[in-house]
């Protein structure tokens, strides 16, 4: 039985999988569902970097094994993006590696720096792999808040002060997937500060930087000064481009964390198809319109869900970045449970969320959805809440005012 394995003995049932499950079935069944569950991209990337990937695959040279940390240009590409972008120098050569998205790069880093019974601090709710990959390579979590405020640091002091053996690694993801919760350069000054003090390596994921809304950019931790002495961040270009299927992702910043990566790495894969490599440094040298275009969309189809779906009767809050949001359940239904909610919502509204209790204990009450629809498809699927609701006695706005 794969259960009595060690490694799969620490994984719980993928509670997400479950709505998936529904949703596949459902569609198979003929159903027009409306999927708000997974963080795919609807958009296409932009025509240039697919023509540059064509280009390329067209060399008879360039089929064969790539670097597993990347080929010279994309890394410096890298470099040359967070030097406009936040001002940050990288050498491209020690302190930037390729990554096959940033899910594979976390679990390539976490089994390059963690041994069995290290403790590994990581937000609750938080995307799966910020906790599982640090699982499977055999560390303990204890879990942090997401929300960025003194009880947080609080809640660092305590995990420093009660935790044996003491803490080796942080985890931080703003904007947060999955509560959209985002920082100021303020609260990475201060983290920085923690971290060099406790002597803690800081892990920060940074895969939304450019779906920020309503003209505040989102900081990266490497603006601070010395943060490179104890932190490396991910970035990917699965939703600043659309290129999620691509798989294109980094890790930059301190040397002897990207060094250990890259040793791991080049013992697990051979890099990704050299094309897409070539492709994804059209993506970052080129013509960037894509990215305030795209961001542009993202804003308006925040403001068409929060509106719609309060006048459908759920009042979800605003997110101030990324592509999701983070909604708690109507009140009168909260007694549900995310996981119960999200397959009425999917069986009698035909309108897949994804339960907040598949992100951790903490994401229970709360659903995440997500941007991947257009605008109409967006108002279609508040109707169909709106009628949920209304079939389980909630009173909607019209209802109220009768």
């Amino acid at each position: 039985m794969s259960d009595d394995f060690y490694r799969i003995k620490r994984l719980p049932p993928y509670v997400i999988a479950e709505v998936n499950d529904m949703r596949a079935a459902a569609r198979a069944g003929g159903e027009d569902i409306i999927d708000l569950g997974m963080g795919n991209p609807d958009l296409p990337p932009p025509p240039h970097v697919i023509e540059k990937l064509i280009e390329v695959a067209r060399k008879p040279d360039a089929h064969g094994y790539s670097q597993s940390k990347g080929i010279p240009g994309l890394r410096r590409a890298q470099a040359n993006y967070y030097a406009r972008r936040f001002g940050v120098e990288l050498n491209p050569e020690t302190e930037v590696v390729v990554t096959m998205g940033s899910k594979e790069g976390l679990a390539s880093l976490a089994t390059a720096i963690t041994a069995p019974g290290d403790v590994v601090l990581a937000p609750n709710p938080s995307y799966p792999i910020h906790t599982f990959g640090f699982i499977i390579a055999g560390a303990t979590i204890r879990a942090v808040p997401t929300t960025p405020d003194e009880a947080y640091f609080e809640s660092l002091e305590r995990a420093m002060a009660f935790t044996v053996p003491r803490p080796s690694v942080l985890v931080v993801n703003y904007p947060s997937n999955p509560t959209a919760e985002t920082v100021d350069l303020a609260f990475y000054e201060r983290l920085v500060a923690w971290a060099r003090d406790n002597a803690v390596w800081i892990v920060s994921d940074l895969a939304y930087s450019e779906l920020y809304f309503d003209g505040k950019p989102t900081p990266s931790i490497l603006q601070v000064a010395g943060a490179k002495d104890i932190a490396v961040e991910f970035t990917s270009l699965s939703k600043t481009y659309s290129m999620a299927g691509w798989r294109m992702g980094f890790a930059v910043g301190n040397p002897t964390l990207i060094a250990a990566m890259t040793r791991v790495k080049s013992y697990l894969d051979y890099g990704a198809f050299t094309p897409i490599q070539a492709a994804a440094c059209a993506a970052l040298n080129g013509p960037q319109d894509i990215v305030e275009t795209n961001r542009a969309l993202y804003h308006k189809r925040r403001d068409v869900l929060v509106e719609s779906f309060a006048r459908a009767g759920w009042d979800i809050p605003s997110p101030r970045a990324s592509m999701f949001a983070w909604a708690p359940l109507p009140p009168a239904l909260a007694h549900l449970g995310s996981l119960e909610f999200s397959k009425q919502l999917l069986t009698n509204a035909q309108v897949a969320v994804a339960p907040g209790v598949g992100y951790g204990e903490n994401g229970e009450g709360f659903v995440r959805i997500a941007m991947v629809e257009n605008e109409q498809r967006l108002r279609q699927a508040a109707r169909n809440v709106k009628r949920y609701l209304q079939s389980m006695g909630v009173n909607t706005p019209a209802q109220a005012t009768r």
